[in-house]
This record gives structure tokens, sequence and C-alpha cells, in this order.
């Protein structure tokens, strides 16, 4: 077979889901391997992806408004990151990095509405699929543009031989699955939602995400299976079925981080390109608008406990890894800003990273360590025991999950960027750069006279920059020699070198 990634190595095959077993390295560029199929006892993997979900959105975590009691039950049975960071904070970077396990840079997928994937490393379905697994999707992709007047083009295999495609609710047209799918069923989804302002629960594309997801559950196959259910809440416009926004009080919701001196410092950034400019939102609104995005979660979170109910059902839950992760954030009016764009704010970098998988993780715990989505793909390679190839960026959180390492460290730093020529607003700088430690968060708008340096110990909320502050230059130089050395070892790493010339 052609384009083959894997290989067990000294005759290991895939773990049974009682006896994992080590992954073994793969040298770097040694990508074409000799096929073997999975063992039938290997854990199927259920990969649950929404889009635009901040961290500080589950109850289970720290959020007491907000209702994900199936949520909740994965993180109080498995293994949750509290510092979890995504490698761009926008989708096609993003989701190309935690694909691959490696940078945007170094695969060169740094911008969203790209024409076409590079085929320049493989995705883990792909290295899933070539080895036995039967990978499925539901929703959304977004490794190439997805503009409405144009179908996304996936990658020549991208390992998904069920492939039921939703880019967002409401364009598409005939290429969107959602759309198509209720059209044959007598159902016009966008009259019902210019009748009502939404789409009713049981026709939500979060629903029908989750409905062809358990049809592909309750499918009986012969070998294991890997499906992505990929949402596209909480995502704007933020309109979720009314009776989930309904059950928000909004006057007792709390309000962004925010102060008057935002609007200044922030604003001195209003020419790298971004959806919003620093502004002061009247507080109704900003307390409504949190009310529709965290209803949005609380619909994500039910269809959840109808996937977990399926897996019970069929008696796969018990050996089930599911994981579940955002491509990254969202303002949602932190700091006088709202949607995404180039920044690095916690709002918008920060995000859940669940693991759950009983029989061989951890229970109930949760990690304070640095982690990025980048080392998702090199997770999932350990775990059902193939190899890690060396040229990965992402490192693997197994020893974490089991127990064997402490849970407080995973990295000493971690990364995000965005370099696009993307212009908003005639705001045309949009490249950047974050590198970020337990410490300090460092910043650079390249191109640009100012960056940003946090505190964060002294100022978690980001809310004071330290650029030009004498007291911490000696700490800005360091952290900036640091974050360029990483730049340059990641940037394209994809080809393999055979000689010395």
């Amino acid at each position: 077979m052609k384009n083959q990634y894997l290989k067990i190595a000294y005759g290991v095959t895939l773990c049974s889901c009682l006896a994992i077993q080590p992954a073994h390295t793969q040298k770097k560029g040694e990508w074409n391997q000799p096929f073997i199929k999975a063992k039938k006892d290997a854990p199927n993997i259920l990969w649950i992806c929404t889009d635009q979900q901040r961290w500080n959105t589950i109850h289970a975590l720290g959020n007491i408004f907000v209702k994900t009691p199936n949520i909740d039950r994965l993180i109080n049975n498995g293994v949750s990151f509290d510092y979890a960071f995504c490698q761009s904070p926008v989708s096609t970077p993003s989701r190309a990095s935690f694909l691959t396990g490696m940078y945007p840079s170094s695969i060169q997928i740094t911008k969203t509405g790209i024409e076409k994937w590079p085929e320049s490393v493989p995705l883990i379905t792909k290295m899933l699929k070539d080895v036995g697994y039967e990978c499925g999707l539901a929703g959304k992709f977004h490794l190439s543009s997805a503009m409405a007047h144009r179908p996304e083009k996936r990658p020549e295999d991208d390992g998904y031989q069920i492939f039921h495609y939703s880019h967002s609710p409401y364009q598409g047209g005939s290429a969107n699955d959602y759309i198509t799918y209720y059209k044959t069923k007598g159902i016009d989804i966008l009259e019902l939602k210019n009748k009502l302002g939404y789409v009713p629960a049981e026709y939500h594309q979060t629903t029908w995400c989750t409905d062809m997801a358990i049809n592909f559950i309750e499918e009986k196959r012969e070998w294991p299976w890997m499906f992505s259910l990929n949402v596209y809440d909480p995502h704007s416009p933020f309109d979720p079925p009314a009776e989930y926004v309904e059950r928000y009080d909004v006057d007792q919701l709390p309000l962004p981080l925010f102060i008057e001196s935002d609007l200044q410092e922030k604003g001195v950034f209003n020419d790298v390109a971004f959806q919003s400019v620093p502004q002061k939102i009247e507080d109704n609104s900003l307390r409504k608008m949190l009310a529709r995005y965290w209803a949005q979660i609380d619909l994500i979170d039910e269809n959840i406990g109808r996937v977990l109910k399926a897996l019970e059902e069929t008696g796969q839950l018990d050996n089930t890894l599911i994981i579940f992760s955002s491509d990254h954030g969202d303002m949602l009016g932190d700091h006088g800003l709202t949607a995404k764009g180039c920044r690095f704010y916690e709002g918008l970098v920060r995000v859940p990273l669940i693991f759950y998988y009983p029989q061989a993780l951890k229970e109930g715990l949760k990690s304070e360590a640095l982690v990025e989505l980048v080392d998702i793909v090199p997770t999932i390679l350990e775990i059902t025991g193939l190899l890690v190839p060396e040229y990965l960026d992402g490192k693997s959180l197994y020893p974490i999950l089991t127990g064997q390492k402490d849970c407080s460290h995973h990295k000493d730093f971690v990364r995000c960027e965005h370099y696009d020529s993307e212009s908003i607003s005639g705001r045309k700088l949009a490249y950047g750069t974050m590198y970020r430690t337990k410490e300090y968060k460092l910043i650079n708008y390249h191109g640009h006279e100012d960056g940003e340096l946090f505190d964060l110990k002294k100022d978690p909320e980001e809310f004071y920059n330290q650029w030009n502050n004498e007291d911490y230059a000696q700490i800005r130089f360091s952290l900036m020699k640091e974050s360029f050395s990483t730049t340059a070892r990641t940037i394209d790493r994809t080809i393999k070198k055979i000689a010395r010339y």
C-alpha cells in the first residue's frame, strides 16, 4: 500500500484495552511504513471538538452557571487539563496543528481561507485508518477554505471513510450535508432560522452531528473505530434554542474582564487585524451574549449525554477513549474585545482538554501543567501502542494520564502563532507569536513597535502590559530570545534530509 506512515516496532501490535503497550519512536521523516491491522480489542476513539469554546465554560472546572453534567462526568472519571493552549487563535491553523501534532508554521498552514491542504504530513485519522481503524466525522473540518460559494477541499487522504460535512449550520447549500439531510425530510433549516431566530434543538446542527455519531457508533464492525464529533457551536452567531437561554437569569451573570485602561492599552494594537476593537459594551448586552454562549454549551452537553448513553447501550463505553477539546476560544467581551483574530489573551488561546478512558487512565485527575493541543496526536499514538514520529512538535501526555509522572508539569512553555495577511477593516498587520510560561506571557506583533508582556503571577487577568516597563526589560529580552529560538526550530520540519548535500 502507498503512503503508509506507521508500523509496530519489534512485533508489538496495538494494545488491548487492559494492557496498553508503550509507544516506540519513529525517526524524523520515516513516514512510509508497512501496513499492519489493528487488534480487534484496541480502544475506540471518540474525539469531541467544539468550535470557539473557552477553557472556563465547564461546571466541574469552576463555572457555577453553565450546566454541563455530562462533561463533568468525563472530568470526574477522567483527566482534565486546566492550562491547555491552542497553537493558533483561528480555526484552520489550529485544527491543522492538533490533527497532525505539529505547529502551524512547521507544516505551513498558518492562515484560514487557504486553497487546499498541502499534503505535507498525515492527519492522525490517516495514521489510524492505515492500521485498521474505521474513521468517521460529522460537522466541521475546515482544513481549507469553507466559503459559502465553494465546497471545502479535503486532503487527498484524510483517513475518513465516513464524512458528514457541515462547516456552518447556515452556509454551503448542497455541500452542507446537514442542510441537505433535513431538506430530504421536508424541513428547511434556513427557513426555520429566519422565522424563529434560531433552530429548535431537535433540528439543531449540534443534534444532527450527534445523530450521525450515534448512527456510526451503533454499527457493528470487526475493527476499532475513531469518530470526530465536530459541532459548530459555541461559535457565533450565538443563537441557541430559546428554552436554553431562558434557563439563565441574565441579571445574575458575571461581566467579562474589563477596566477603563483596556481601551487605551489594548487599543495600541488596533492596526493588528482582529474581528473587533476595544470598546466599552453595555453591561446588559454583555450578559445576554454570555447567556447565549453558555446556552449553546448546555445543548452540546446534553448531546454528549446522548452519545455516552449510546456507548453504554452498545457495550462500548469501557473500551472507548473519549477526548474533549476545542480549536480556540472567544474574547467574549474581555478587555472590550469580542470574537477572534491576532490576539493571545487567555480567553482566546486557553481551551478545555479532557481525556476519559477509565480502563487505563487515572480517574478524577486535574492537572495544572502547561499543555498544548499538539500533544493530543502523540498521546493517541502512545495510548494505542503506535509509533510516535520524532518529527512531531507535540509531546505525549500518556505519563500524566496514567499517573506515571507528576501531573503538575509537562512543558516549560507553550506557544501560539498567527501569520495571516488578511486585512480586517483596513488593519493589515496580522503576524504574532505568543510564548507563555507559568509566570509570564510574551506576545510579539511582528512589524509593530510594541508588544505585550504580562506578569501572570501578579496579573493573571492580563490588564497591565509590562512591555515598556524597565523593571521587566531583562525578562522581556530573555523571553524574546527563547521565543525566537523556538520559532526557528519549528519552521518547516516536513521534508526528510537524506544526505549531507
